[in-house]
Order: structure tokens, then sequence, then C-alpha cells
């Protein structure tokens, strides 16, 4: 509940979900840093429902699923791209077998831009895998050089009004 992007991403869905006829049966809430969850599983468990979904990051979101699991919570938890982390597996490890989450960017993608990103990434850094949050940030930082390129200033409102009317920047993100 401390978290816009949660409650946002939270309330997105249940608006979606429900007008494509989804029943919600309930809402648990937590904050971020919170470490039991054991209450508000309980609660959902005695629900009977189908699934969780879980608009959280991926600190908490292994820590729920270790829990749910621990408390005979087999149906699947989803969420969204902030459950994305190598850290994720490492804190919930094999208790997020049946678990989901949709995200913006895969290093699998074979269009140009993201080909060359996980090119340049990979040989900068060990041969790593690039995430998603590597890609907007790589984004950004083009996004930027184009503004400046464009406006021809490095600071103030002419390179804020460059940003701002940036279209389809084709980018390892997608299309901004």
């Amino acid at each position: 509940v401390s978290s816009p992007f949660s409650t946002g991403l939270a309330q997105v869905f249940r608006q979606a979900f429900t007008a494509a006829g989804g029943t919600i049966s309930g809402e648990q809430k937590y904050n971020d840093g919170d470490k039991d969850f054991r209450a508000q599983l309980t609660a959902i468990k005695g629900a009977n429902v189908e699934a969780v979904f879980v608009p959280g990051y991926y600190t908490e979101v292994a820590l729920i699923a270790r829990q749910a699991r621990s408390l005979g919570l087999t149906i699947p938890l989803f969420g969204g791209d902030g459950w994305e982390s190598e850290k994720l597996l490492e804190i919930g490890g094999d208790s997020l077998n049946g678990t989901y989450y949709s995200t913006h960017f895969t290093p699998e993608n074979r269009e140009p831009a993201v080909v060359e990103f996980v090119k340049k990434f990979k040989a900068r850094w060990s041969n790593e895998t690039p995430d998603a949050y590597a890609a907007l940030g790589y984004d950004a930082l083009y996004i930027l050089v184009d503004a400046i390129r464009r406006s021809g200033v490095t600071e103030g409102p002419k390179l804020r009004e460059a940003i701002a009317s940036t279209r389809n920047f084709s980018g390892a993100s997608g299309v901004t």
C-alpha cells in the first residue's frame, strides 16, 4: 500500500480484469519491506481463490511465494515487471514454480535495436544478460542524447521540450 507502482498496477489490473468478466474475491495489503505475509495468505487460502495477483517487487514477492507454498497454497501467483530480478529466484527458489509475470523486455527479441543492445551489454558486462531495467536505462540515455542533438543544448527548458517531443524512438525496450 505504500508503493505507487503497486497500487497503480493493482488498480489497472482490477479494472481490466472485472471489465473482462473476472471476479475479485478479496484484497489483501502489505507494505514495502514487510517480511511476514502469513496472515494475508491465510485469508487468501480461506477464500478458496483460483489465483493471486501480486503487484509488488521481487523482494516481497519471493517471500510471499515461499510463505504461500509453506501454507499449502499451490495456486498460481502472478504479477508485473517489478518481479524481474535475478534475486527473485535466489530468494524464492522452487516456491516460484507456477508463478508468472509480465514484462516489457526480453533479450531474446530479434528486433535489431534489441540485438544490438544485448550485444553491447554483454561485451561491456562480462557476458551478463541484460534485464528490463538495463534496457530502460539504455533507452533513457539515448533518448537524452537524441534530445541534446535535436535541441543543441544540455540544460533548461529547451532540453526538456526536446525530450518531451520525442516520438517513435526505437530502442531496446521498444518504441517510445
